[in-house]
């Protein structure tokens, strides 16, 4: 009887790589839990230094994994938006940032590690925040290029705004000690883009 590559492939050893840390760590992120680089290595078999060596710092992988979290709830934020110009900005913006709210392993993490998740989150230490100033600024250039927005910013400044705006309002427990108000934020990004 022949073997299949799947079966090939399923009954090899596989060795651990950088890829099986992140899959690992994000199912630990998703299920709320604190990810530690010594539990992890330990899981892999491998030593710290290897673990670091695949996936950077503990910061630079709860980076990729918010990251990958985040990413997906942007196109879906982005496929269920109304309306165009700048009124689909803000709904993009409300909706994507009413999704991350939600989310019971994001406000796990904020509750955990707040000024971690802030670090990450909002500042160069991460990443995410230019990732997601890059996507606004692609959904800006869209709209402008199809004349559904002339805006009152350069599209880069302006994504960096919209941004903010939403940090503003997603992380106001932590930020200021006030409540959340996500739905403030949507209101917000429509008044800057009327």
């Amino acid at each position: 009887m022949s073997e299949t590559p799947l079966a090939r492939l399923l009954a090899e050893e596989r060795r651990p790589d950088a890829l099986t840390a992140f899959r690992i760590a994000r199912r630990r992120f998703i299920d709320g839990r604190r990810i530690e680089m010594g539990e992890l290595a330990t899981e892999l078999g491998v030593n710290r230094a290897t673990l670091f060596r695949w996936v950077g710092s503990r910061d630079e992988l709860l980076a990729e994994i918010l990251w990958s979290l985040a990413k997906p709830t942007l196109a879906l934020a982005v496929q269920e938006a109304p309306g165009e110009g700048g009124q689909r900005i803000a709904a993009i913006s409300g909706r994507f940032a009413r999704l991350m709210d939600d989310a019971e392993f994001f406000r796990a993490f904020l509750r955990r590690e707040p000024e971690r998740a802030l670090r990450i989150l909002t500042t160069r230490a991460g990443t995410i925040q230019a990732r997601v100033v890059e996507a606004v600024e692609t959904l800006l250039d869209e709209e402008i290029s199809r004349g559904r927005l002339n805006p009152p910013l350069p599209p880069h400044d302006l994504a960096y705004l919209i941004m903010r705006i939403i940090e503003s309002f997603l992380y106001a427990d932590l930020i200021t000690g006030e409540q959340r108000d996500i739905d403030g934020a949507e209101r917000a990004i429509t008044a800057l883009l009327r």
